[in-house]
């Protein structure tokens, strides 16, 4: 269809063309990768005394004022960030006990809630934290090396690590190595993951071969267990079920800002754009329409799906879709294998956007 072209029924208002997500390749600058490593655009305004603990899970309870104190630890003279060096001496001073918290929990308990508000709640300056997803920590390694890293987020006093994953065993050493070097700045540590730090690995490679870089990780934190079920589903409706493709594409082309996109070529698009530009990919996206949603048909396209997903979520982006549910995407051998937990999350967080989608639809 013509850009200048209205699809058939629509207001004359919106006669410009949806966007494409397929047609973006964007290219984001190292600079760019710090300066975002703050919480997303959902979790500005989040705060511990915004959080609503399950009364029937005590452990939600528990975690928010373990964080506050953990938060208020952090002011003192001791942690100014950067990694301040003993008077007479050459290396900086070793902390005490662990220097971080690793919240463990299910998906949808509100565990980046809880992270972005501890970065919130710790007092220093926005330049002195440092928020981000595992791969965007990696990504951020691959950009300026490791020894420039370390540079850069020695001097902060907080780095948040959200949904912190092991995918392969380079990765592994990679982030041991690196979190190491912060500890020894005196950098604090936080760090979100379904797996409690001790089981790092397992059900996605040899983690035998790897439980001394498994392990030394885990000494760096204090497990806070985080019990409860998805908040996205407590008292919720289900989502709302597939639509067909004339009123997916006519919702976007009546959506200001809204992408349009056929489900399967966007899989093969974002084999081609690395996932570190997927939220550069979302930039400016009022809304993601997607016609013929199938099943995903690889794991490392499913992959690369979560990714997305994820940095949707972030942006609080809404999915329109038409094809098969969102919690059919991924195959039982999928959900059984050892990335079953990124699935689980994607499937939740997709379905929370279509449910922030409902209302682009015409009644």
């Amino acid at each position: 269809m013509s850009s200048s072209t209205a699809f058939p029924g629509q207001s004359p208002l919106a006669e410009t063309a949806p966007l494409s997500l397929c047609a973006r390749e964007p290219h984001v600058p190292a600079d760019r990768l710090v300066a975002e490593m703050v919480p997303p655009p959902r979790f500005d305004s989040v705060r511990f005394d915004t959080y609503v603990p399950d009364p029937n899970q005590p452990s939600q309870s528990e975690a928010v004022t373990v964080l506050a104190g953990f938060a208020a630890g952090l002011g003192g003279s001791h942690a100014t960030g950067a990694g301040r060096r003993r008077w007479f001496s050459k290396k900086p001073a070793a902390p005490a006990g662990p220097r971080g918290v690793y919240l463990d929990g299910g998906y949808g308990v509100g565990k980046t809630h809880l992270l972005a508000s501890l970065w919130h709640a710790t007092p220093a300056e926005p330049s002195l934290k440092a928020f981000g997803t595992f791969v965007e920590l990696t990504n951020l390694v691959g950009a300026l090396g490791f020894q420039q890293t370390v540079r850069t987020l020695s001097g902060h006093r907080l780095l948040c690590i959200d949904e912190f994953e092991l995918d392969d065993p380079g990765d592994t050493v990679l982030v041991s190595s690196l979190l190491s070097r912060l500890v020894e700045a005196g950098v604090a540590l936080a760090a979100t993951s379904n797996t409690l730090p001790g089981k790092l690995g397992e059900g996605r490679f040899a983690a035998a071969d790897f439980l001394r870089e498994i392990q030394g990780l885990s000494a760096h934190f204090r497990p806070l267990r985080i019990d409860g079920e998805d908040y996205r589903h407590r008292g919720l409706p289900e989502a709302p079920p597939p639509y067909d493709d004339e009123q997916v594409t006519r919702a976007a082309y009546a959506t200001p800002g809204a992408s349009l996109d056929d489900f399967p070529g966007l899989l093969d698009h974002l084999a081609r754009v690395h996932p570190s530009r997927y939220g550069a990919l979302t930039d400016d996206i009022g809304a993601v329409c997607l016609t013929g949603v199938t099943a995903v048909p690889d794991q490392s396209t499913a992959l690369r799906l979560v990714v997305l997903a994820d940095r949707l979520y972030d942006r609080e982006v809404p999915v329109l879709a038409s094809g098969l549910p969102f919690d059919q995407l991924f195959s039982d051998e999928m959900l059984n294998g050892g990335y079953r937990k990124k699935y689980f999350r994607a499937i939740s967080r997709l379905t929370a956007l279509a449910r922030d989608a409902k209302g682009l639809v015409a009644q």
